[in-house]
């Protein structure tokens, strides 16, 4: 009999045969399920009370104000993280943190650092993490939660803790239950201040990144409306898809993990406070001046805090389990002058799309600023969007996109990850509603993701965001995107653009194939 040495087949079979094995070990891993959820009582934020630092400067102004809740844009990054920073370190009864993506960089340490100083003077700390992007730094998550006074919990959580096999096969076997993630973000200390909006915890949310920076904005609150962002994190921090850190990754939840983070926050911190961003923070007036109580926020009896139900993970998609959009879309749909909306992940699809031409054609002034082709992290959504471009543009709705930031290095990919320059979520109508929150005019918002926003009726801060929106808008940062003869064209005042600006051939190849594939109900 011939021998098999030395033929193809010697090669082939041993790796068929690993293959097979690779198969196997995939299929039992994408069986790996959850823990049984134990019956947990229901908690609820700390009540208000009038012993902490935070009562003490904030119950008097809500007392002049009753019915009124008070409003700050935050657009700078440095002053977004100074305010995190500062309310934590005041605050004495507890802190909430509701986020989805947690950076263990400088600014993420730092935040972390600060948690972990509240919890040792006694402040109840609840932190609050979607899995997809934490159970990366689940050892860090598992030992913060060993303190006394911390709790972390899970959203939608993946049934693996660690390594690249088992997550892939975490897909392979909940692949419908984990496309749902929880993209809310807020930040609420003593339950008399919060902070909300679409920064996401790591450098590149608070002008910290040494290469790409988001333009992004959130909503620094105080009054009733603080309450409301309260009872929202606690619908989800009960709700039966948020599991606790403990019963996910109970080896890690130990005294000693907890040491071992401390000795590396410590280390953190210590090079941290040597360096240029926390030089900057020194020597930046307005956060100077905020530490120093000089911080003017604009009240208003008129005001909703919108959040989806946290039960929308596990429903099929479907645009009507998304209370944001419930309330948007009247919003919208009403206007009497003009929308200005900036969404950094603008894919309107034919219904959004029909809906705002209809608008421009009545003859209002409808002004959308999203990112580039060359700015967009996620090269496959700007395809989708681009499926919509020439009939907004046709109907008379303005079109604006972000240049990449001046001097930075955009990394990209396609589906996600890597620096974009935009992120800002927000839209105003009328120059008198501001809506402010996490929410993306996409698919993925609407359908499938976890969402929260902030509807505002002020003038004052609708001019505000007007105002953000013309300076983002300008020939410096955006191109202005118009139609002619049928042929778009880009331009920021002193060069045109036939084709999509700055962006490679692989990425407009990536934003081609996106209006091909029947992809766009996952952007």
């Amino acid at each position: 009999m011939r021998s098999l040495a030395g033929t193809k087949e010697s090669v082939l079979l041993p790796a068929l045969a690993r293959s097979a094995w690779l198969t196997l070990w995939l299929l039992v891993a994408g069986c790996a399920q959850l823990p049984p959820r134990p019956a947990m009582p229901a908690e609820a934020a700390s009540p208000l009370g009038m012993a902490t630092e935070l009562d003490r400067l904030l119950a008097p102004p809500e007392e002049r104000h009753p019915g009124q809740s008070a409003f700050r844009l935050v657009s700078d990054g440095p002053e977004g993280f100074a305010i995190r920073a500062h309310v934590s370190r005041l605050a004495g009864r507890s802190i909430d943190v509701q986020t989805y993506i947690w950076s263990g960089d400088t600014t993420g340490s730092a935040l972390a650092y600060i948690l972990l100083q509240a919890a040792d003077r006694g402040v109840k700390v609840r932190l609050l993490l979607d899995d997809m992007d934490a159970r990366a730094k689940n050892d860090g998550l598992a030992a913060i939660d060993a303190h006394p006074n911390v709790e972390v919990r899970m959203f939608n959580p993946l049934p693996s803790r660690s390594g690249t096999m088992a997550l892939i096969g975490d897909w392979l076997g909940n692949a419908k239950r984990l496309n749902h993630r929880m993209h809310n973000k807020t930040w609420i200390a003593d339950n008399r201040i919060a902070i909300v909006g679409g920064r996401n915890l790591a450098d590149e949310y608070f002008g910290a990144d040494t290469e790409v920076n988001f333009v992004d904005l959130d909503f620094a609150m105080v009054g009733p409306v603080v309450r409301d962002a309260s009872a929202s994190f606690d619908r989800y921090w009960n709700s039966e898809v948020v599991y606790p850190m403990a019963l996910l990754s109970p080896e890690g939840v130990n005294t000693e993990s907890l040491a071992q983070l401390r000795t590396r926050l410590n280390a953190a911190m210590e090079v941290a406070g040597k360096g240029k961003y926390a030089e900057a923070l020194r020597r930046d007036d307005a956060i100077a001046r905020l530490v120093g109580g000089d911080w003017p926020m604009t009240w208003t009896s008129t005001y909703r805090f919108i959040a989806d139900d946290p039960s929308k993970a596990t429903r099929d998609p479907d645009p009507k389990n998304s209370h944001v959009l419930a309330a948007i879309v009247p919003l919208l749909r009403d206007a009497q002058k003009d929308m200005t909306i900036i969404s950094p992940y603008f894919v309107p699809g034919k219904d959004g799309t029909a809906n705002l031409a209809r608008s421009a054609q009545a003859g209002k002034g409808i002004r959308i600023l999203t990112n580039s082709l060359a700015a967009n992290d996620v090269a496959m959504v700007y395809g989708a969007y681009e499926q919509y471009r020439e009939k907004l543009l046709e109907s008379g709705v303005q079109l604006w996109e972000l240049k990449p930031l001046p001097g930075s290095k955009t990394t990209y990919s396609m589906f996600g990850s890597g620096g974009s320059s935009l992120h800002t979520k927000g839209l105003s109508v009328d120059e008198e509603t501001l809506v402010v929150g996490s929410y993306n005019l996409d698919a993925r918002s609407t359908e499938l993701n976890c969402e929260q926003v902030v509807m505002v009726g002020s003038p004052e801060l609708a001019r505000k965001f007007m105002g953000i929106f013309d300076q983002q808008a300008s020939g410096e940062r955006s191109w202005k995107v118009t139609l002619s003869d049928g042929h778009t064209s880009w331009t920021d005042g002193m060069k045109t653009y036939d084709s999509a600006p700055e962006a490679s051939a692989g990425r407009k190849f990536q934003a081609w194939l996106a209006g091909v594939l029947p992809i766009e109900a996952q952007l």
